[in-house]
């Protein structure tokens, strides 16, 4: 039988972790996301600040995806990739769960019985949710949250050829500025 998991996507600064945790905790299961990026690191040998780096975002440039991933030689990025498929299919089997991030709707698909939910919310309340959260930085938050976003959205679209953020691909979506984090909680949870 196949263990219900409940997988977050998630825009930047929407509050996407929180919610995955605090609904964990409503339903007394666990919670993978910075655990995931631990178990990577220990499995590949790669150093976990390595692995949020280059697990998240896609290889560099046209080139690099025209060589990498389809044939030629297996890049880190793949490696890690292989790496994050088996630990999140791993997860998923010992139990239910929520897994933040990592692809794992994709990765989950015909794995597990996921609920895959996006969280998402406008600009402004992102922008002073991040700085609340990680404070000021010589960058805009504006211009974070855009660039953050687009790395996410490129590293979706390059190992699972789908669009990250795209309704379609989600059981779920919520905003979470317009609902609030708790409300966000209280739907996935039940």
């Amino acid at each position: 039988m196949k263990n219900r998991v409940i997988t977050i996507s998630r825009e930047f600064g929407s509050g996407g972790r929180t919610i995955g945790k605090k609904a964990a905790e409503k339903l007394n299961i666990p919670c993978y996301d910075s655990q995931l990026i631990q178990k990577i690191a220990a499995e590949s040998g790669f150093h976990e600040d390595y692995i949020k780096e280059a697990g998240e975002y896609a290889p560099g440039g046209f080139l690099s995806s025209a060589l990498s991933h389809r044939g030629i030689a297996i890049t880190n990025e793949d490696y890690i990739w292989e790496i994050q498929c088996r630990v999140i299919t791993d997860l998923a089997q010992k139990g239910p769960c929520v897994i933040v991030g990592r692809c794992a709707d994709y990765i989950l698909r015909d794995k597990a019985d996921c609920l895959k939910v996006f969280i998402h919310a406008d600009m402004d309340f992102r922008a002073k949710r991040i700085v609340e959260v990680y404070g000021e930085r010589e960058q805009s938050p504006q211009q974070r949250l855009k660039d953050k976003d687009k790395r996410r959205a490129a590293y979706h679209r390059f190992y699972t050829d789908m669009k990250w953020g795209h309704a379609q691909n989600y059981d779920l979506t919520l905003n979470s500025g317009t609902l609030g984090i708790d409300r966000c909680v209280d739907i996935i949870s039940n």
